[in-house]
């Protein structure tokens, strides 16, 4: 009689399941339907398209010697909405035409909304280093904050167990985990100076710097050039200038545009961790 009574519990529980509303299954679809076509391009063997000045191939031979690119950064965000169901509805919107691989929303809840191998559009024009389209090379990480508010301990537990997986799977390196801040100074501030990118680099994710009291900066040392080895695009010095202090010098409230001697340390021992 109980195993009769757990099974017609398990049916009743299955039933109330299978028609409880599932608000995104239209764009679940959408997206099922989307990896179709890039599958289908991608079995496509390509004709030989003459190109102006350009050969044209005479054969397609397809190589057995390929692999799924993979990316190679994670770039971190904050919504800057007012909750994980807002930030949703945004990345299922086509007229948006935004998206991150994954969300995380306050209560640590880890929501996967784009296949790893896929480009997300999160990043927008940006630029680190020599990389000019970060979107084709990155993984997008929101995590639902408005950017005024310290972000929630268990948010942050949940992020690093993803960053974790992430940095194992596909063998990212610790200096190319950032912010959307670094990449787009000047037109981006996520995540805020809330986040705890310390606790990030203590667990391998991230550049950080040690004590840089005993530190002589070189007579030839240049702030600018400094900036530009340790990835940031130093078009708008001043812009860069901010995303740095707003990623490695977060207590500084002082809105200064310049470098004092104790910021200046911290950004040549973080220069020579990056050559």
């Amino acid at each position: 009689m109980k195993a009769y009574s757990r099974l017609l519990l398990w049916v009743i529980a299955a039933a109330v399941y299978g028609c409880a509303p599932k608000p995104y299954a239209t764009t679940n679809k959408l997206y099922r339907q989307q990896a179709k076509q890039y599958a289908a391009t991608l079995r496509t063997e390509p004709a030989a398209v003459p190109a102006t000045g350009a050969p044209t191939a005479v054969n397609w031979i397809g190589t057995t010697n390929f692999n799924l690119r993979k990316p190679n950064y994670v770039i971190i965000h904050h919504t800057a909405q007012g909750s994980c169901d807002t930030t949703f509805n945004t990345f299922t919107l086509p007229r948006t035409q935004v998206s991150a691989h994954y969300v995380i929303c306050k209560d640590g809840t880890i929501n996967h909304m784009l296949n790893d191998y896929l480009r997300a559009w999160h990043a927008g024009i940006a630029k680190w280093g020599n990389v000019t389209d970060m979107n084709s090379c990155s993984i997008g990480i929101e995590l639902d904050n408005n950017g005024l508010t310290p972000f929630q301990p268990q948010q942050i537990n949940s992020l690093l167990v993803l960053l974790d997986s992430l940095k194992h799977r596909f063998n990212i390196p610790a200096a190319n985990f950032i912010g959307h801040g670094d990449i787009a100074p000047g037109r981006k501030v996520d995540p805020s100076a809330w986040f705890p990118w310390q606790q990030l680099a203590e667990k391998g994710f991230g550049l950080w710097y040690g004590d840089t009291s005993k530190i002589i900066i070189p007579g030839d040392f240049s702030s600018k050039q400094a900036l530009r080895i340790v990835g940031y695009d130093t078009r708008d010095t001043v812009a860069a200038i901010k995303a740095f202090k707003r990623h490695f010098v977060p207590t500084d409230t002082t809105n200064s545009t310049s470098l004092d001697e104790g910021e200046r340390k911290i950004l040549f021992s973080l220069m020579e961790k990056s050559e």
